[in-house]
């Protein structure tokens, strides 16, 4: 067996080496599929090239902040459905949910007053409840998720055209709910937030890297914690400059970025995420030893249903209005294939949160250059599924490539 390139489960034994030298190298790690977020900004540095050789209008502030905008519902839908993939399974009803619950809060709001921050409350809750309905039928019944999400994929959008009655659109108002994605901090303030987001991260990783000195596990460099901590540093610092150049710090993007981290929290540092790990790549095996399968991924699809509400909201709240085509078009597959293009499995039991957010760049900045570039929505539609496939092909490859790696 060659050696691991993760840390051991628990610490490491006189004889065991303290240095692994057999660890694969960049290249063929990346190939293995161990390094997703490299390609993945590779692939966005190259995109960002391309658009902006174009038209240089690509990179200006203006239009930065606007692709930040415009991902930030996508990405929130993406991160429930990261949990869902990490089971091996796919959520077909997340657009639809989106479309739903951001008209539950909007006609609760607009049509019978009720205070905002209780319709938004509602809207999330529509969502909830939906994932454990669909999740519970799901998981103790036996019958494909995908079959009974496609159900709820036809079934939520009738509930909209519902919801929404004869008028067909909502117009929104209130500045609580449409503050959500139109509200942007000031420079002051956008740099302390700034300040607070790397110090915060250096701390956490200075912390983590005095653990495993401590527990003698055998990756002691200080090297990588630095190099970590200064890339953050300049990718936040850097994105401080754009947006400051423009409208400033929009508080929608703080609203992603807070539920990645507390999303990938409870994925890596939780008994909850270790289970949906676990399940995801091996549910027999996750079943004899002693997890409650139904439970965790029950509670699986409620996170992706509530995502997805949270995400429908963000959208309203951007576009000032929910209508009948809201939760439709191509945002099912945005929020799919956002994380798979960058890493995560559609086998399961592989991926980060994270890739939520790198994948809505990736594809936020195709559909953003294209838009700009005046391309025809024949040409999205074809190029945004070429990348799709791409990455499943390259998904497949790397799997391959392990599996090989695994028999050596």
């Amino acid at each position: 067996m060659s050696g691991s390139a993760g840390p051991l489960p628990g610490g490491v034994t006189a004889e065991q080496p303290v240095v692994n030298n057999n660890r694969p190298n960049v290249i063929k790690r990346v190939l293995q599929g161990d390094l997703p977020s490299v390609r993945v900004l590779a692939v966005l540095a190259l995109i960002w090239i391309i658009f902006y050789s174009q038209n240089d209008r690509f990179l200006s502030a203006t239009n930065l902040t606007n692709l930040l905008l415009q991902i930030t519902a996508v990405g929130l839908i993406s991160v429930g459905v990261v949990y869902v993939l990490l089971l091996g399974e796919v959520d077909l009803s997340v657009g639809a949910v989106s479309g739903l619950a951001a008209a539950v809060m909007a006609v609760l709001n607009v049509k019978h007053g009720v205070n905002p921050y209780l319709a938004i409350a509602a809207g999330i809750l529509t969502g909830t409840v939906i994932g454990i309905f669909q999740g519970g039928l799901a998981v103790y019944f036996s019958i494909p998720p995908f079959v009974i999400t496609l159900a709820g994929l036809l079934a939520w959008q009738g509930a909209l055209l519902a919801v929404l009655g004869n008028e067909g659109t909502v117009n929104i108002d209130n500045d609580v709910i449409t503050g959500l994605a139109n509200t942007f901090f000031s420079a002051t303030v956008g740099w302390v937030i700034a300040v607070v987001i790397v110090g915060a991260y250096a701390g956490i990783a200075m912390w983590g890297y005095r653990q495993r000195v401590a527990a003698q596990l055998h990756d002691q460099r200080l090297q990588p914690v630095i190099l970590r901590i200064a890339i953050l540093a300049v990718i936040t610092f850097g994105a401080m400059i754009i947006l400051n150049n423009d409208r400033g710090l929009p508080l929608g993007v703080l609203i992603l970025l807070g539920f990645v981290v507390g999303m990938e929290f409870l994925l890596v540092r939780t008994a909850f995420g270790r289970k949906v790990y676990a399940i995801g790549g091996n549910i027999e095996a996750a079943r004899r030893a002693g997890i409650n399968t139904h439970i965790v991924r029950t509670a699986v699809f409620a996170i992706a249903s509530s995502m997805a509400a949270i995400g429908g909201i963000m959208g309203a709240s951007r576009l000032f209005a929910v209508n009948q085509s809201s939760g439709g078009s191509d945002l099912l597959l945005l929020a799919i294939a956002g994380p798979v293009i960058a890493g995560t499995s559609l086998y399961g039991g592989r991926g980060t949160v994270w890739s939520a957010l790198l994948g809505a760049l990736v594809i936020g900045s195709i559909s953003n250059g294209m838009d700009l570039l005046a391309y025809e929505s024949s040409v999205k539609y074809m190029v945004t599924g070429a990348v799709l496939l791409i990455a499943v092909i390259i998904d497949a490859v790397a799997r391959r490539q392990r599996q090989v790696q695994g028999r050596v």
